[in-house]
């Protein structure tokens, strides 16, 4: 009989063991099953690999998220159009699909060159002094005169984009431990002729990529007082980590609740990131919300519109009901020996303590397919400090310019299968997954400088963990 599931089994206790002596904050068992997305994980490995449906949905479900993913993936059209079920976009925008900018349902990319970005953009605010405290309460931001909260760098024919939007990069190198040294790409963005007048001097702006859609129903199906009971945000436990709930406006429940998606955990629901993406994004109204970003200077009105709203009720629970039933890959080589190994540098450093392993969903969750369900998506989905080469700078709901939400890794090993130009972080910029470690600060400073401080052979070990999953 082979040896290797003892030693496999051992080297797992080691780990195990390991990571008990983490802080309070972490939840540190190893993971034994491939199932990072519970009995709906799904063995796609290839371009496709983020594209499938649940597994364990029932197959009477699979036509609702056929139509739904036909809505995600397919162009929305100019009004008035024959295509009636999806025209009305724009007259401002950043994409015409939603694929457009989750490619494959999976992340975006800085552009390349002179290319148009598509899959990047920039939010944008001011600040929050002297904005009205009602209107601070339900948008999160304070949006700026004549432009909003996001920059559309598109338009329909005949109406005039925002701006243009540009992405420069220089190159800072990082020695690390042993001499080995690593460039790290430093972006700038700058926004060019603006078509709506001047932008204002304390203009924030903030770089989103769009991130994967997997898993998505089931990080929605995790208690919010699962989530809450890791927060420590005055860190009573002194260990460096202080992860805070963002308290975000419901527009479905009319009240603040924690938030749990987007890069600063700004929306509440799957439902409303979908439908403010579809008004910011594409200029496409719903009954949740009726008017787009465009603001009254800019003329929107006067254009023909795809009626009142464009994105119907139906369709909404379409396209809604498809983004939470994208399935999660599972993990591959988990005997290797040195994915094993970097599991345990993975736990040793305290990556686990932000990236918590293990979650499971509420057990009377809406849908069977995401009921009770064990997870491994390697994220706390809470707030934290990412130091100042991070920051944005723009606050968003009770969200600081230096903090973000943890991002789930489960299938970050596959992004670029997915999409080739993918990059990591929230702009995109870390071309690698060490690049993105290296950026690391704040809060997660000790855990990067530890990596720093590794022989090559254990950073190549950690990489292939986190490539495993």
């Amino acid at each position: 009989m082979s040896r290797r599931p003892s030693l496999v089994h051992a080297m797992l206790s080691s780990a195990l063991a390991a990571s008990m002596a983490l802080s309070a904050h972490a939840e540190p068992p190893v993971q034994m099953t491939p199932d990072s997305g519970g009995a709906g994980s799904v063995a796609q490995f290839d371009h496709n690999a983020y594209s499938l449906p649940l597994g364990n949905m029932a197959m009477t479900q699979r036509l609702d998220f056929s139509v739904g993913n036909s809505f995600f993936r397919n162009p929305w059209v100019e009004a008035p159009a024959s295509t009636d079920a999806r025209d009305g976009l724009g007259p401002l925008l950043n994409t015409n699909s939603c694929q457009g900018c989750h490619i494959k349902d999976g992340r975006g990319h800085p552009p390349s060159g002179q290319e148009r970005s598509v899959s990047l953009f920039l939010r944008l605010s001011l600040p929050s002094e002297g904005a009205d405290p009602e209107a601070l309460k339900r948008q999160g931001i304070h949006p700026v005169p004549h432009y909003g909260g996001q920059l559309q760098t598109a338009a329909i024919t005949g109406f005039d984009a925002e701006a243009n939007m540009q992405v420069g990069y220089t190159e800072k190198a990082i020695t690390l431990g042993d001499g080995d040294v690593v460039s790290l790409r430093v972006p700038e963005y700058r926004i060019t002729d603006p078509a709506y007048g001047a932008l204002p001097d304390e203009l924030l702006t903030s770089p989103r990529v769009a991130p994967p859609m997997i898993g998505l129903g089931l990080l929605e199906a995790i208690p919010a007082e699962r989530i809450a009971r890791r927060a420590d945000p005055q860190d009573q436990d002194g260990d460096g980590i202080s992860g805070r709930v963002n308290r975000v406006w419901d527009a479905r429940q009319g009240e603040t609740v924690p938030g749990r998606f987007g890069w600063k955990a700004g929306q509440p629901t799957i439902e409303q990131q979908n439908l403010r993406a579809f008004a910011d994004d594409m200029g496409l109204t719903s009954s949740l919300f009726p008017h787009t970003d465009c603001r009254p200077n800019q003329g929107c009105a006067t254009m023909p519109h795809g009626g009142a709203p464009e994105v119907s009720d139906e369709i909404a629970d379409f396209v809604t009901f498809y983004a939470s039933s994208l399935a999660v890959p599972k993990r591959r080589q988990m005997e290797d020996p040195r994915v094993t190994a970097g599991a345990e540098t993975f736990n040793t450093l305290g990556c686990a303590t932000c990236h918590t392993p293990r979650q499971r969903t509420a057990a009377n969750a809406s849908r069977p397919a995401l009921a009770d369900q064990a997870l491994w998506p390697y994220s706390d989905l809470l707030l934290h400090d990412m130091g100042e080469g991070l920051a944005d700078g723009r606050p968003e709901f009770e969200a600081t310019g230096r903090e973000w939400r943890t991002p789930p890794l489960w299938g970050i090993g596959l992004a670029q299968k997915v999409n080739p130009q993918a990059g990591f972080l929230h702009d995109g910029r870390a071309r690698t997954l060490e690049e993105a470690i290296l950026w690391h600060g704040g809060e997660a400073e000790p855990a990067a400088a530890g990596y720093r401080a590794l022989s090559s052979s254990d950073r190549q070990d950690l990489l292939r963990f986190m490539e495993s999953l």
